[in-house]
């Protein structure tokens, strides 16, 4: 299964210098084009740098910016503050009624000696709305 594969090409060989032996008289020839051009108009080519340049710079500064986007305004909601804070005292009074409730139930579930199954299983069921009511207020 892990059978050693064996080749008879040379390890220095990569790829990229099998390109460079494949491309090279184009490559050559380019570069010799592109040296002849830059020797016979150099005052061109460095014109066409510096204006280059400045285009550059001139898109940099005006069509290229990043322009800041408004952020858009969340509109509050206008609560009434006596209805907002009469209707969070009605439900901490709901909240109160009903712990007071549930400990009763849990405490004479706990005297017990032994428990039964629907006892344990009302036992849980409370202590787990206990649990829920204090996540709820305390948000």
């Amino acid at each position: 299964m892990f059978k050693k594969i064996t080749s008879d090409r040379d390890p220095r060989d990569t790829v990229l210098s099998e390109i460079k032996k494949e491309f090279r008289p184009w490559f050559t020839k380019a570069g010799m084009g592109l040296k002849k051009t830059a020797e016979r108009y150099p005052k061109f080519l460095f014109c066409m740098m510096v204006i280059n340049m400045c285009l550059s710079i001139i898109l940099c500064f005006t069509v290229m910016r990043h322009k800041e986007v408004p952020k858009k305004q969340v509109a509050a909601p206008v609560v009434n503050p006596v209805s907002g804070g009469l209707d969070r005292i009605m439900q901490a009074g709901a909240a109160l009624k009903a712990t007071i409730r549930l400990k009763k139930q849990v405490d004479s579930i706990t005297r017990q000696h032994t428990l039964s199954k629907a006892d344990s299983a009302t036992l849980l069921k409370d202590l787990d709305s206990l649990q829920h009511i204090r996540n709820h207020i305390n948000l």
